[in-house]
């Protein structure tokens, strides 16, 4: 196929040391699959005694990649990613909390990293717009320092962000102050949909932003609303539930997106059950 020019997307290598390549949009997009993943945060019980565990439980789920949270940073980077790779996994994305993210870098970097990913605003910047600016301001500092280590910094997305504000919200002024070149989007969907937000318009409104999608389904007839707390008891597997993954699935695939994590908070299943039925939703689906 002709290629038209660079993508503004970097791919990155998995734990192990690949380097980052850049791919055209129109290349991926052409026959391309999304890449399916876990964020570890699911498996937090099991994180604090047996990290070894949980990756071989995400890997016997049927699953190639692992999303990193800040539970398993109390082992070194070159540790952890050994740790990673001897389960069989990759590991292309990592959470970071919101305070010292100018000084976790470094460590993202020695993972091996593609996406440094930020996945909450302090609680007390959630409530009101000069938080947002705050993290608008700390965001381009922390995007410009992981674009200079080869990484794309990345905000994920849950659903105080679209409560009004002062004519406004504040995912919409995080937006309007950050540099779309150094703040990426890990587009949750089920956050979204919570929020009353339209996942599929949302990724074509942010194009040149969304390289991520966290996925978890949403029961039929829950409440929507702006409160995380109220919002958990409403997950459920994929395909038991009402968003509608395979036109999602394909919007991010036009738009280039490579991986898509499993992100399932709360289950009423065990939650190696609830892997597996996630990943045998995600084999048959059609995009």
């Amino acid at each position: 196929m002709k290629q038209s020019g660079m993508s503004r997307r970097t791919f990155a290598g998995m734990v192990g040391g690949t380097a980052a390549a850049m791919a055209t949009r129109g290349a991926w997009a052409e026959g391309a699959r999304l890449t399916y993943g876990v964020q570890m945060y699911e498996l937090r019980e099991m994180a604090k005694t047996d990290l070894p565990k949980v990756f071989s439980t995400i890997r016997d789920a049927g699953f190639e990649q692992v999303e990193l949270y800040p539970i398993a940073y109390r082992v070194p980077a070159k540790e952890l990613a050994a740790m990673v790779k001897d389960a069989g996994l990759a590991c292309v994305s990592a959470h970071f909390d919101y305070d010292g993210l100018e000084g976790k870098v470094a460590y993202a970097k020695e993972l091996g990293l593609g996406y440094m990913v930020c996945p909450m605003l302090p609680k007390s910047g959630q409530n009101n717009l000069a938080g947002f600016r705050a993290a608008a301001e700390l965001f381009n500092k922390v995007g410009k320092l992981a674009q200079q280590q080869e990484m794309q910094f990345v905000f994920h997305n849950h659903c105080y962000e679209f409560a009004p504000m002062e004519g406004t919200t504040g995912f919409a002024t995080l937006m309007q102050h950050t540099d779309p070149a150094l703040v990426k989007l890990e587009v949750d969907c089920y956050w979204l949909t919570q929020a009353g937000q339209d996942p599929v318009s949302f990724l074509k409104a942010h194009a040149d932003r969304a390289v991520l999608l966290h996925l978890k389904d949403r029961m039929a007839g829950a409440p929507k609303g702006y409160d995380m707390d109220s919002g958990g008891e409403h997950m459920a597997e994929m395909g038991k539930g009402t968003i509608p993954w395979p036109a999602i699935l394909a919007e991010g695939r036009s738009l280039g997106i490579q991986y898509a994590f499993v992100d399932q908070d709360f289950t009423r299943m065990p939650i190696p059950e609830s892997l597996k039925a996630s990943r045998a939703y995600l084999r048959g689906i059609r995009y």
